[in-house]
């Protein structure tokens, strides 16, 4: 905590499994016979071995490797896609189960975890309920979308409900990655790209842009998304896509909302970033400048990443310690309104 020697560290992008999404994700895999690449990597995490097993550990292996690394609190969420390449029926049910398994992990340890809440967006009127019930009822600290949904992003309007409830309970959107969608799908497949490698990206980076062009904060102007892997790579193209989307926007062929505010002033008043998997100065360096240090968190990306490494990072990055005080814990206390 500020005022202490000890650095409280809170990982904000930290995922976890139930036996049940498993099952169903198991399901989903065996009668799906063309290749999909999420569903490639849905066999790994379901196929047994260490990836199951720390995916569904809450409390033995997980709490150990955060003490061994000095994480003090995991951001726990349903690791991606969540629930959102399941039937309505099927998400409903594993989304419900998931948060309830999560609130009582909660409970059992109040000062290591925290937690987003799962929604099936592909029901928008369930996800609407579940935000009521878990966040606004049960008190998780947002809500995690895990990107395009039947290969859709949150910028169609039939999505805003969902946006609105999220607006409405003061916490915010977790938009994590998964692999771009059928329309953008073929061109990262050749040498098997659309993955953590440059796909996954590509593919939220664009989801982001897509809100921003598309008009979401002009409508839900105090909506608070975050973005993890540095913004995926939106805060480098600021110049580009500010320059670009007004010159372009005076083309009489342009069908494009007109906003009130340019792209990059939109992301800077209504986006946060981590730093989960990107454990390297220069990108946090950057951000820190063209966002402030209010909009930059800590996180992991466990179990896809290694804790040691990421914590051993933030603790000797080249930053002032006050700055490196709110990376660490003290904007995600903020945003997320987490009070323990």
């Amino acid at each position: 905590m500020a005022g202490t020697d000890k650095l409280r560290i809170i990982a904000t992008e930290e995922a976890f499994a139930t036996p049940a999404q498993l099952a169903a994700i198991k399901e989903v895999a065996d009668r799906t016979t063309d290749y999909d690449a999420d569903i490639f990597l849905w066999k790994r995490m379901a196929g047994g071995g260490p990836l199951t097993d720390r995916l569904l550990d809450l409390e033995g292996e997980r709490i150990e490797i955060m003490d061994a690394a000095g994480i003090d609190m995991h951001l726990l969420a349903l690791t991606s896609t969540g629930v959102q390449m399941f039937d309505r029926d099927t998400a409903i049910t594993v989304a419900t189960e998931g948060n309830d398994l999560l609130v009582e992990a909660i409970k059992r340890h109040p000062t290591r975890f925290a937690g987003l809440a799962t929604v099936p967006p592909q029901a928008p009127d369930a996800a609407v309920k579940e935000i009521d019930r878990a966040v606004n009822g049960l008190g998780l600290n947002g809500v995690m979308i895990n990107s395009h949904t039947d290969d859709e992003f949150l910028s169609e309007k039939k999505y805003w409900p969902i946006l609105e409830a999220i607006e409405a309970s003061g916490k915010p959107l977790y938009i994590h990655p998964r692999a771009p969608n059928k329309l953008m799908a073929p061109a990262f497949r050749q040498d098997n790209l659309e993955y953590a490698i440059w796909g996954y990206m590509a593919e939220v980076g664009l989801h982001g842009l897509r809100m921003i062009t598309g008009g979401v904060f002009e409508q839900f102007p105090h909506l608070q998304v975050v973005l993890g892997h540095m913004g995926e790579g939106i805060p480098f193209y600021f110049y580009r896509i500010d320059y670009m989307h007004h010159m372009t926007g005076q083309w009489p062929e342009t069908q494009r909302a007109k906003l009130s505010l340019t792209p990059s002033e939109t992301f800077k008043r209504n986006f946060s970033i981590t730093t989960s998997g990107v454990n390297w100065d220069p990108p946090l360096k950057f951000n820190l400048e063209v966002l402030g240090d209010e909009r930059v968190m800590f996180a992991v990306d466990y179990p896809y990443q290694e804790t040691h490494e990421a914590a051993d990072w933030i603790r000797g990055a080249n930053i002032p310690e006050d700055v490196r005080r709110k990376v660490a814990s003290g904007n995600a206390e903020r945003i997320f309104k987490i009070n323990i």
